[in-house]
């Protein structure tokens, strides 16, 4: 009777815990697919509007130097994949990762286009970097918080 007993106990406990473990790999499957393709979509979309806005006139220059538009989308996709490194670590260690991810993301958004208010000259160039880096947060932010744990 121990013995069922015991076998029984054991089995759930290992039937319970390769759940877990399944769902945790899915999450972080399911989470990294998220990343790279939020971070795809808001590289792109961030050096179109950066193209737009140079087309337009605005010089998108700091200190006389140029910003190149690869440089948009490679900030943008690095914002995703830091983005995603934060939202699975709040999967890992923390029992309310969500509301945690929105905190995080709401302050790194906001401290990121403090260097864009700042260093440029001239208002337009401002209002674009600030704006991209708005664009970018609304892009991958979303999809993130979908993909971070109640």
């Amino acid at each position: 009777m121990t013995a069922t007993v015991a076998t029984t106990v054991a089995t759930t406990v290992a039937t319970t815990t390769a759940a877990t473990t399944t769902t945790e790999a899915r999450r972080s499957h399911l989470l990294l697919k998220a990343t790279l393709v939020a971070g795809v979509v808001a590289a792109v979309t961030t050096a179109a509007v950066a193209a737009t806005a140079h087309a337009a006139g605005v010089p998108l220059a700091i200190d006389g130097e140029q910003i190149p538009f690869l440089g948009f989308a490679q900030m943008a996709f690095l914002g995703a994949v830091l983005g995603g490194l934060i939202a699975a670590s709040l999967n890992r260690w923390s029992g309310q990762a969500r509301q945690r991810f929105q905190v995080v993301a709401a302050t790194l958004t906001g401290l990121s286009c403090i260097p864009s208010v700042t260093l440029p000259p001239d208002t337009a160039t401002k209002l674009t970097l600030v704006a991209t880096h708005l664009i970018a947060a609304a892009i991958i932010v979303p999809v993130l918080v979908r993909r971070t744990a109640r």
